[in-house]
């Protein structure tokens, strides 16, 4: 069962244009009649919803951001953080394979690449004929991106990758992948990696462990093994020895697409709390009429209302060229970690339906976890967003 109340304000909001309110009800509907129905089935069978991709397809979803030339659909940035809000508030597993096609695996080649490559891969996965992956983490590198263990040694106008990625997202279903690897073995830390894309069918990537996660379960997370991956040269994405560098950007953008995941699993949760609260008797009248009710309602839309507003501001940011670090940072810590109380709140509300699985608010608890460790843990952004304020006070 899952009770559902449209309690998002409907005044508009500041950095919103006509384009904005079309897809966001254009999403919606088809979120609450499509995916809202499928989202506990793939929750309990763990299979990747490939119906749902190809609908996300169909309807151009899969390259907002990116130009039309390139086979985007030419909207911003702020467009794309909507879709991604709308899908989580019915099912987080649609909105993370959707962010990570689009923020982690297709927008470093936009950003960074060639014509030759935008025109290679970035028109495939703009269009959605492809989705995308990336991959970064190692099984030793995941804070400390820049301890990466992968490899690539040149030989002649081709690299030979060695090494593992873990928690890719997409991975086994990608027709590409963008990775990291350590290209100048003289060089410690982030200055001698490098970044490259490759195509997933090519001999030498190997799929390794499928991981069985806590939330987001029918979400693909696969390892992938490179074992003698020869990538020609001109598949490097920017000079050699920036790929760090290029990778941090990528996750910057990432971030706000997280804290919209996890403003759109809070909206989901107080979806269902308020009418249950409404409508829920005990000792003779609703348990809304409660003021402990009141008030974990009122936190709730309060906590989703300040989160959302971080991120599209974030999200407005990026649209005006601005640098997004220090508001993506705020954005995605914020927003996570405010979804995480509010959902627990509804549970809460919901008393032992909230613990059941009949109810979606404990799915939503699970999917919203990884809010507050994908694309940087709250710690990592507390430092992130530390740092960008202590050097201002020498600029």
């Amino acid at each position: 069962m899952m009770l559902r109340a449209d309690i998002t304000t409907k005044d508009p909001m500041p950095y919103f244009e006509e384009h904005h309110v079309e897809i966001r009800e254009m999403v919606r509907r088809y979120a609450t009649e499509q995916v809202a129905p499928r989202a506990r089935e793939l929750d309990e069978t763990k299979e990747f919803p490939h119906e749902t991709v190809k609908e996300l397809k169909e309807m151009g979803l899969l390259g907002i951001p990116f130009p039309e030339e390139w086979g985007g659909a030419g909207l911003d940035y702020l467009a794309y953080i909507v879709v991604v809000e709308e899908l989580a508030r019915a099912c987080g597993t649609t909105a993370i394979t959707l962010a990570a096609h689009t923020s982690l695996g297709t927008n470093p080649i936009y950003a960074f690449g060639t014509d030759r490559q935008k025109e290679k891969y970035l028109r495939k996965l703009a269009t959605g004929e492809w989705l995308g992956s990336f991959a970064l983490t190692e099984p030793g590198a995941g804070s400390d991106a820049g301890a990466s263990a992968t490899t690539a040694v040149k030989d002649g106008d081709e690299w030979v990758v060695t090494g593992t990625k873990v928690y890719c997202t997409n991975g086994t279903h990608a027709g590409s992948v963008i990775f990291t690897a350590r290209t100048n073995p003289d060089v410690k830390g982030p200055g001698g990696v490098t970044a490259f894309v490759a195509e997933r069918s090519w001999d030498g990537i190997q799929l390794g462990t499928l991981e069985d996660k806590l939330g987001l379960r029918a979400s693909d997370t696969r390892e992938l093994v490179f074992d003698g991956l020869r990538v020609p040269d001109e598949n490097r994405l920017g000079e050699e020895g920036s790929g760090f560098k290029k990778f941090m950007q990528t996750l910057d953008s990432g971030r706000i697409s997280i804290g919209a995941m996890a403003v759109g699993l809070a909206q989901g949760a107080l979806d269902v709390a308020l009418p249950y609260a409404a409508e829920r008797k005990q000792f003779g009248q609703s348990i809304g009429e409660f003021g402990a009710v009141q008030e974990r309602l009122a936190d709730m839309s309060v906590a989703v209302h300040t989160a959302r507003l971080a991120v599209y501001h974030a999200a407005a940011l990026k649209d005006r060229g601005h640098d997004v670090n220090y508001a993506a940072s705020m954005a995605k810590l914020y927003a996570s970690e405010a979804a995480m109380e509010t959902i627990d709140s509804a549970i809460q509300i919901l008393g032992g339906n909230g613990y059941s699985r009949e109810y979606p608010v404990e799915r939503m608890l699970r999917d919203c976890k990884l809010c507050e460790i994908g694309e940087g843990t709250s710690e990592i952004q507390r430092m992130v967003i530390a740092r960008s304020m202590l050097r201002s006070l020498s600029d």
